[in-house]
């Protein structure tokens, strides 16, 4: 088993994607908690709402908002129960709306972060952390939280050299 766990929330699909929509394949937070794996033998643990959100990507925001605006915690596929086996826990997701879609508040609440290293990884399109740092302080009680890496969706393909260094950190 790693000694590091990467614990992630993304979306493929129509997307914001260097200042347009595009159709993606793979989400963005998907391709660098990849290279994360890679990088450092990581495990992976996706965050899946257990109802997916609209294809559309307009229609997607107004749920993830509404969402926000409620402060819902939406029902997941499978959840992480225990992180006892890991040292490092990075945490990824998208900026949504300021801060981490509220599936990664469902996961991350369940979890005890105790002792715990939390390397923080956004993907956006010019918001960069947003509000995220100052939720993860809450969510990630007890973990000692370390620099966060922030990088444009558009930029995830060209980014493996900043992720590399930022793992080394």
């Amino acid at each position: 088993m790693a000694n590091s766990l990467v614990i992630y929330f993304s979306r493929s699909g129509e997307n914001y994607f260097g200042g347009e929509l595009k159709n993606i394949e793979k989400g963005n937070t998907e391709v660098i908690a990849e290279y994360i794996k890679d990088l450092d033998g990581a495990d992976l643990f996706k965050v899946e709402p257990a109802n997916e959100y609209p294809a559309d990507y307009m229609k997607c925001i107004d749920v993830a908002k509404k969402e926000q605006q409620d402060d819902a915690r939406p029902e997941i596929k499978e959840t992480l129960s225990d992180i006892n086996d890991y040292e490092v826990i990075y945490i990824g997701f998208p900026n949504w709306w300021g801060t981490l879609p509220m599936p990664m508040w469902t996961q991350l609440e369940q979890l005890d972060f105790t002792g715990k290293v939390v390397k923080p990884f956004v993907t956006h399109e010019g918001s960069g952390f947003g509000s995220s740092q100052r939720d993860l302080a809450k969510l990630c009680d007890g973990a000692e939280i370390k620099k966060g890496l922030s990088i444009p969706g558009a930029n995830v393909y060209d980014a493996k050299d900043s992720v590399a260094h930022w793992v080394d950190e």
